[in-house]
């Protein structure tokens, strides 16, 4: 899907929920989310990441058939209006399948396929691509933090591989605010290029999070100067993908500093 290694790939977020963090309730008519993808195309997004059950802290679990109702419309549309990939924000296999079906490119599974037994074998069965986040219940620690985080990818990696899901077609997810308090996910950040070891292409969700507001003091959509930092720091250690909410700002910073650190 995407030359991993030449330069930083924007993958623009359109979450079709009432209830995000940042932007929720915005896009949840069929046609202002299109428009806003549409949007997010022409200021350079490469791949649009749709989301029908907000993942923040504290919110309200959506059954399977209503994220159904909330993202294929929206997916239906798209597919006739855009040439980008779509990736799906799913961790419920029967979502995924629906969306493959329509020719969904990747799914980003925010449970690192742990959450739905199902989910391995149906991004399989659809020879498509997949986004596996670190995530887990509680913030304890084991042993070191990133040592601790590399074995639980290596887990969800194997899981991946054992179902059929092509190597090529994995990419990895540090998972900023899931699982870590806000010292750990700073730490996390600080020694993002660890996940290197790994071998596997890194995608970086850090978007308007709360360790960015936590250190701002703003509110959501003030975090564009937090988030364009971390988007930087993130190409110099190694990151391929960036998930953000404001494409044009940190497609300008990511190639900067694409023509600083990669050669």
């Amino acid at each position: 899907m995407f030359d991993y290694g030449n330069r930083t790939y924007i993958m623009g977020i359109l979450n079709v929920t009432p209830d995000s963090f940042s932007d929720g309730g915005n896009f949840n008519k069929i046609d202002v989310a299109i428009k806003h993808a549409r949007k997010m195309i022409e200021d350079g997004a490469d791949i649009i990441d749709i989301g029908g059950e907000s993942t923040r802290p504290g919110h309200k679990y959506v059954e399977a058939d209503e994220e159904i109702e909330r993202v294929i419309p929206v997916i239906k549309e798209l597919k006739k209006e855009i040439n980008v990939p779509i990736s799906v924000d799913t961790y419920k296999a029967s979502v995924a399948e629906e969306a493959l079906k329509l020719g969904v490119e990747m799914i980003n599974d925010v449970w690192g396929l742990k959450r739905d037994k199902d989910m391995a074998k149906t991004i399989a069965k659809y020879d498509a691509h997949v986004c596996i986040m670190h995530n887990q219940d509680g913030t304890h620690y084991d042993k070191d933090i990133m040592e601790s985080m590399k074995e639980s990818l290596k887990e969800s990696i194997d899981m991946a591989l054992e179902a059929g899901v092509k190597n090529e077609k994995i990419v990895l997810d540090p998972g900023i605010g899931f699982g870590k308090t806000f010292e750990q996910n700073l730490e996390v950040l600080r020694r993002l290029n660890e996940l290197n070891d790994l071998g596997y292409p890194v995608l970086l969700g850090t978007s308007r999070k709360s360790v960015i507001g936590n250190v701002l003091n703003v509110e959501p959509k003030e975090r564009l100067e937090g988030t364009i930092a971390t988007t930087v720091l993130g190409v110099r250690d190694g990151v391929d993908i960036v998930r953000v909410h404001d494409v044009k700002e940190n497609l300008k910073a990511a190639k900067m500093a694409d023509a600083i650190y990669r050669k």
